[in-house]
């Protein structure tokens, strides 16, 4: 039964991320070229407009990959594969390398940094940045792109990465583990 309206809450910082982590995302890895490169973790990521292909994803201003995303004219957007959870806490780690080992990756089209295994990928020209509060919104449009035909995507609902429940145990999602 829906909640009734006696139910009701200010919408402040703590009560609205309580409802957000009700929403499951898709857990996704953005990478840009640097020296050294960077990358984090995002469940930000949605397509604005299919006409012209536009995507978004939202990282905070004082994330230490935002200098970098702040001067990017490319980046690469990552979706997770099921299975991908140690990656995913890897790129939402701060004050590591987050490019060593395990982590497998190649430098791909305009030095992005390409990482393996994940189940699509997408090469992106970013087209705006718009800063919204703490937060920048990032808009990009893809240019080159590549997916896997298996898998099922990583999630993150309340607080924990997760899976779908109907998701076949892939040959993707067991090389991605």
């Amino acid at each position: 039964m829906p909640p009734s309206t006696d139910d009701t809450t200010d919408a402040d910082v703590d009560a609205l991320r309580r409802l957000l982590r009700h929403q499951a995302s898709t857990v996704t890895v953005v990478t840009a070229a640097g020296a050294p490169p960077v990358g984090f973790t995002a469940t930000s990521f949605t397509s604005v407009s299919l006409a012209p292909p536009i995507v978004s994803f939202c990282l905070n201003l004082g994330s230490s990959t935002w200098p970098t995303l702040a001067r990017a004219r490319h980046v690469a957007v990552h979706l997770l594969a099921h299975g991908q959870h140690e990656l995913a806490q890897t790129f939402a780690t701060s004050g590591i390398d987050r490019f060593a080992a395990p982590t497998r990756w190649r430098p791909g089209p305009n030095k992005l940094p390409i990482l393996d295994g994940t189940l699509a990928w997408l090469v992106c020209r970013v087209v705006d940045r718009v800063v919204v509060g703490d937060h920048a919104v990032v808009l990009a449009e893809p240019e080159l792109l590549r997916h896997a035909d298996v898998g099922s995507p990583l999630l993150y609902h309340r607080g924990r990465y997760a899976g779908l429940a109907d998701a076949p145990d892939t040959p993707a999602r067991r090389a991605a583990a």
